[in-house]
Protein backbone atom coordinates (compact mmCIF):
# COMPACT_ATOMS: atom_id res chain seq x y z
CA UNK A 1 0.00 0.00 0.00
CA UNK A 2 1.13 3.01 -0.56
CA UNK A 3 2.21 5.63 2.55
CA UNK A 4 -0.25 8.46 3.91
CA UNK A 5 0.76 11.82 4.36
CA UNK A 6 0.04 13.68 6.87
CA UNK A 7 1.24 16.77 5.98
CA UNK A 8 -1.71 19.57 6.52
CA UNK A 9 -2.42 21.68 3.58
CA UNK A 10 -1.11 25.72 4.42
CA UNK A 11 -3.73 27.74 6.00
CA UNK A 12 -3.99 31.46 4.35
CA UNK A 13 -3.49 34.35 6.70
CA UNK A 14 -6.53 34.83 9.01
CA UNK A 15 -7.25 38.84 9.47
CA UNK A 16 -10.23 40.10 11.00
CA UNK A 17 -10.06 44.07 12.48
CA UNK A 18 -8.76 42.91 15.44
CA UNK A 19 -6.51 40.31 14.88
CA UNK A 20 -4.36 38.18 12.56
CA UNK A 21 -3.68 34.70 12.58
CA UNK A 22 -0.93 32.73 10.98
CA UNK A 23 -0.04 28.87 10.91
CA UNK A 24 3.27 27.97 11.85
CA UNK A 25 5.41 25.32 10.65
CA UNK A 26 4.81 22.03 12.13
CA UNK A 27 7.10 20.74 14.39
CA UNK A 28 8.67 17.11 15.13
CA UNK A 29 5.77 15.66 16.15
CA UNK A 30 3.70 17.10 13.58
CA UNK A 31 2.20 19.50 15.40
CA UNK A 32 0.62 22.56 13.14
CA UNK A 33 0.22 25.56 15.42
CA UNK A 34 -1.01 29.06 15.00
CA UNK A 35 0.76 32.62 16.27
CA UNK A 36 -1.99 35.28 16.67
CA UNK A 37 -0.88 38.78 16.94
CA UNK A 38 -3.51 41.37 18.10
CA UNK A 39 -4.35 44.84 16.85
CA UNK A 40 -4.50 47.51 19.54
CA UNK A 41 -7.56 50.09 18.60
CA UNK A 42 -6.70 52.13 21.53
CA UNK A 43 -4.42 54.79 21.61
CA UNK A 44 -1.66 54.48 24.76
CA UNK A 45 -1.13 58.23 25.87
CA UNK A 46 1.72 58.56 28.74
CA UNK A 47 0.23 59.19 31.99
CA UNK A 48 1.02 63.01 33.89
CA UNK A 49 0.47 63.62 37.44
CA UNK A 50 -2.36 65.89 37.99
CA UNK A 51 -1.29 69.67 39.27
CA UNK A 52 -1.99 69.98 43.45
CA UNK A 53 -4.49 72.61 44.11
Amino acid sequence: MSEQQNAKPEVPEGKTPYFVTRQKKPDEKGFVGYETDWVTWHKEVEYTTPKKP
